[in-house]
């Protein structure tokens, strides 16, 4: 267990090596709560009070996540920074007050990939049904459901990396949006797994996602695993971790079988890995490495 836990820890460590980090501030790995690190794509913990209930919060015109892991310490609000936020001076409003907070730049890297020309340039009628989808997301990631207790999430399936969290992605030659979640590579047919308990509020077979499964942790804070050969749960569904979401594919735009993870928290798409607890290290990656596959 030991040597598992000290590769877990090189593994985050090596997360943040490429890029500044004078933001960031680990929580001590006997923590539940998750690594802090105030960049776009970031996560940030702010004290927001001491009171029996917890203030309003929010940021960017959207309620925050606020928890109180212990009843001896304050409310803590748990801000997620959307990749497209600016670095620079920011602030939450909490109850009556502002608190401000510095998010720092941070260096991704590009990534190029070749795909279907239809993933790149849609028809007007494949436009259509991308708008829909798109609008189907939007609600699920904008929504704010009553909290649940906190806990740190497992990974979902045990692989390579094989794209990380935020790369500029160039797909045919042509820049998309960056890349809003993690992929794991894995053989199709790979049980994929629940990270955290959850209800799941959607599922289908999505045009750039594929087969996915969208899952609300509670206050903001939703998960989507997509590209799977197979689903295994149905909308409306109440999951613990370690519930079989389905298995692992290569449906919608991929290059290959493999799990592309996705985190949101308050409708900002963050690093999976700042949730990840170094104490629920059974589904450790088995290593890094940038293999190709692609999702939007």
């Amino acid at each position: 267990m030991a040597e598992l836990f000290h590769s877990m820890m090189q593994f985050i460590v090596s997360l943040f090596a490429a890029g500044s980090i004078q933001s960031a501030t680990p929580i001590p790995a006997e923590s539940p709560l998750p690594l802090q690190q105030s960049i776009p794509g970031g996560l940030t913990m702010i004290p927001v009070g001491d009171g029996i209930q917890p203030p309003a919060v929010s940021f960017n015109g959207r309620p925050v996540m606020v928890i109180r892991p212990d009843e001896q310490q304050s409310w803590l609000a748990m801000v997620g920074i959307p990749l497209s936020q600016k670095p620079g001076e920011a602030s939450i409003k909490a109850g009556n007050n502002n608190i401000r907070f510095g998010v720092h730049d941070h260096p991704y890297p590009e990534q190029h990939l070749t795909v279907k020309k239809k993933h790149v340039n849609p028809s007007a009628a494949e436009l259509a049904r991308i708008r829909k989808e798109q609008a189907q997301m939007a609600a699920v990631y904008t929504s704010f459901s009553p909290p649940r207790p906190w806990q740190p999430m497992a990974w979902p399936i045990r692989g390579d990396m094989s794209s990380a969290f935020g790369l500029k992605r160039f797909f045919n030659g042509e820049q998309r949006n960056p890349h809003s979640g993690l992929d794991i590579a894995a053989p199709t047919g790979t049980p994929i797994l629940a990270p955290a308990d959850g209800k799941v509020v959607l599922t289908g077979n999505f045009f750039f996602n594929g087969n996915s499964v969208f899952i609300d942790h509670g206050q903001g804070l939703v998960t989507m695993v997509c590209h799977m050969s197979a689903i295994n749960v149905q909308e409306g569904e109440e999951i613990r971790a370690g519930t079989l979401l389905g298995k692992v594919g290569a449906t919608g735009r991929a290059t290959g079988p493999h799990l592309h993870w996705t985190v949101s928290l308050n409708n900002a798409r963050i690093n999976p890995l700042l949730l990840m607890s170094p104490l629920r290290s059974g589904k450790l990656l088995s290593g890094t490495r940038q293999t190709g596959a692609a999702h939007e």
